[in-house]
């Protein structure tokens, strides 16, 4: 079952409600929803920390955590998917954002070269790509956000049905 599995590596509840530096937010860290492992809390962690991992701000953790918060989620699962963004992926994914929005938009995806990469060229270059840069990142984050909690979904709901064909025949009651 993936609630083993995942519980593995979650925090220690007790060890984080301790932490002296997590004090300030204790009314917020210790509603019991933000760690439950269930169908529904895990697909809007995956929900919320894809769209968030899409979202080209920094601190997307703490607005993944956020997004936890008020959409009861599992708080843990939706801070580190916003990981998939990293300072790695963070370029081709970035990219192709930039990619579909221009297409979306109609214009054409302009080609930039990082030879003369200045804060002229930040500047002056933002301004012609960031419009289809940041619809881009919104459809796919939104898109992301919808496969991850459907998907969850899917996927939880086969696990228990396989579970229980394959339970042990001492279990069933005549």
């Amino acid at each position: 079952m993936p609630r083993r599995l995942i519980k593995q590596y979650m925090p220690d509840h007790e060890k984080i409600r301790t932490h002296k530096h997590l004090q300030c937010l204790s009314g917020f860290l210790h509603h019991k929803y933000l760690w439950h492992l269930n169908r529904h809390s895990v697909a809007i962690a995956f929900a919320v920390g894809l769209f968030f991992a899409f979202v080209p701000v920094p601190f997307q953790m703490i607005l993944a955590a956020v997004g936890a918060v008020a959409l009861h989620g599992n708080l843990p699962i939706s801070v580190a998917l916003v990981w998939l963004t990293n300072p790695l992926t963070m370029p081709p994914i970035f990219y192709t954002a930039y990619l579909l929005g221009a297409k979306i938009l109609g214009t054409s995806a302009t080609d930039t070269s990082f030879s003369e990469f200045s804060w002229d060229w930040l500047i002056s270059g933002l301004s012609t790509i960031w419009q289809p840069f940041l619809l881009g990142c919104f459809i796919m984050g939104t898109a992301a956000a919808v496969l991850g909690y459907t998907g969850i979904h899917i996927i939880w709901r086969l696990l228990v049905l396989h579970r229980w064909r394959h339970r042990h025949p001492s279990r069933h009651v005549a």
